[in-house]
C-alpha cells in the first residue's frame, strides 16, 4: 500500500505540472470535474494499479488504446464501441483485431465512476485519463489532463483501416498519417516513443527478419545480433503470435531508451527505425535530441499527447455520456455483449 500511496501523489501532482506545455482547448478543462465527480482520478488510478499487478503491460495498451481512439473521428470514445445492429466495430479494423488491450480495465474504471457519481464521466475522458496514468505508471510524466469530452454515437471501421498507421509503414507515410490529425513531425517522433515499452506480435515485424519488401534478404537497417535473436522468437513461417518487447533495453519501463535503440539499429517496428534510418530525414536530430536528454523527450510527449487528446472532442451537448463504455445508451444487448467479447483480451498484438 505504501508504494501504491507514492506512486498515487505522483500521479496526482502530475496535474499540477507541465502546464507550460499544455495545448489548450477552450471547450476542455482540468477541473471540469471537480465538483461533480472529485474522487474521479483517485478511481480511475486504484482500478489501474489493481490491474497492474498482474499485468506489467496494462499501462502501454492503456496509453495506445487513447492514441488508437483520438487517430479515429476524434477522441470520442468510439473504438470502445462493440458490433450491434447498427455499429461496425472499430476493434475489427486491421490494426486493432485480437490486438488493443485493456478493454475490460476500461469496463471496470467506468464501473467504478458510475456508483460514485452516475451519468457524469464519459469513456473518452476515461480513455484520456488512464494514458496519462499508464505513464506514470512506467516511470513516465504525467501531465495535467483536460477534461469535458463527450462520447460517440458512433463508430467508424473503414476509417479506423484508413487512418492508424501500420507497423509497416515508410516515413513519408507515417508523416502523412499524423498530418491528417493536426500533428507534426516532432509529434511523430514524441508519440512514437510511447514504444518505450509494451510488447508487439511476430506478426508485426516479421517482414523485416526475412523478406523485406519482397528482396528475400532481412531489413538492411536491422541491428544483425538483434536480427539472430529475433528470429529466434518469430521462426519463418510461423503463425506470428509470438510476442516480444518493443524495447528490448527497458521494456517495462518508460524511458528513452527507445531512442537509443533506434540509434544502434535495434528499433523492433519498421515505423520505429524509419525515424532514423531514413537518409537525410528531419526526424534524425529529433531522434537524437531524445536521446541524450530523457527530460527533453519526456516534455515533448507531454505537449504531444495533450494536443493529440484535443483531436476532435465532442463537447457541449454532441454525442452523450455512456452508462456503459462499450454501447452507446438505450442499447438492450448490454452486459451480455460485453462478456461476449472478453476472450478477445487474451489475444494481444501489441502494447
Amino acid at each position: 500500500m505504501g508504494c501504491m500511496r507514492v506512486v498515487l501523489v505522483a500521479v496526482l501532482c502530475a496535474f499540477g505540472l507541465h502546464a507550460g506545455f499544455s495545448v489548450t482547448n477552450a471547450q476542455l478543462s482540468p477541473t471540469f470535474y471537480r465538483t461533480t465527480c472529485p474522487n474521479l482520478f483517485n478511481i480511475v488510478f486504484q482500478v489501474i494499479f489493481q490491474a497492474s499487478n498482474n499485468d506489467p503491460r496494462i499501462g502501454a495498451s492503456l496509453v495506445r488504446l487513447h492514441f488508437h481512439d483520438c487517430f479515429v473521428q476524434g477522441c470520442d470514445a468510439s473504438v470502445l464501441l462493440n458490433n450491434t445492429a447498427t455499429i461496425e466495430s472499430e476493434q475489427d479494423a486491421l490494426p486493432n483485431n485480437n490486438s488493443i488491450r485493456g478493454l475490460d480495465v476500461v469496463n471496470n474504471i467506468k464501473t467504478a465512476l458510475e456508483n460514485s457519481c452516475p451519468g457524469t464521466v464519459s469513456c473518452a475522458d476515461i480513455l484520456a485519463i488512464a494514458a496519462q496514468i499508464g505513464s506514470v505508471l512506467g516511470g513516465g510524466p504525467g501531465w495535467q489532463v483536460l477534461l469535458g469530452r463527450r462520447d460517440s454515437l458512433t463508430a467508424n471501421r473503414s476509417l479506423a483501416n484508413q487512418n492508424l498507421p501500420a507497423p509497416f509503414f515508410n516515413l513519408t507515410q507515417l508523416k502523412a498519417s499524423f498530418a491528417v490529425q493536426g500533428l507534426n513531425t516532432t509529434d511523430l517522433v514524441a508519440l512514437s516513443g510511447g514504444h518505450t515499452f509494451g510488447r508487439a506480435h511476430c506478426s508485426t515485424f516479421n517482414n523485416r527478419l526475412y523478406n523485406f519488401n519482397n528482396t528475400g534478404n532481412p531489413d538492411p537497417t536491422l541491428n544483425t545480433t538483434y536480427l539472430a535473436t529475433l528470429r529466434l522468437i518469430c521462426p519463418q513461417n510461423a503463425t506470428g503470435n509470438n510476442l516480444t518487447n518493443l524495447d528490448l533495453t527497458t521494456p517495462d519501463q518508460f524511458d528513452n531508451k527507445y531512442y537509443s535503440n533506434l540509434q544502434q539499429l535495434n528499433g523492433l517496428l519498421q515505423s520505429d527505425q524509419e525515424l532514423f534510418s531514413t537518409p537525410g530525414a528531419d526526424t534524425i536530430p529529433i531522434v537524437n535530441s531524445f536521446s541524450s536528454n530523457q527530460n527533453t523527450f519526456f516534455a515533448n510527449f507531454v505537449a504531444s499527447m495533450i494536443k493529440m487528446g484535443n483531436i476532435g472532442v465532442l463537447t457541449g451537448t454532441a454525442g452523450e455520456i455512456r452508462t456503459q463504455c462499450n454501447f452507446v445508451n438505450g442499447n438492450s444487448l448490454g452486459l451480455a455483449s460485453v462478456a461476449s467479447k472478453d476472450p478477445k483480451e487474451n489475444m494481444v498484438s501489441q502494447s
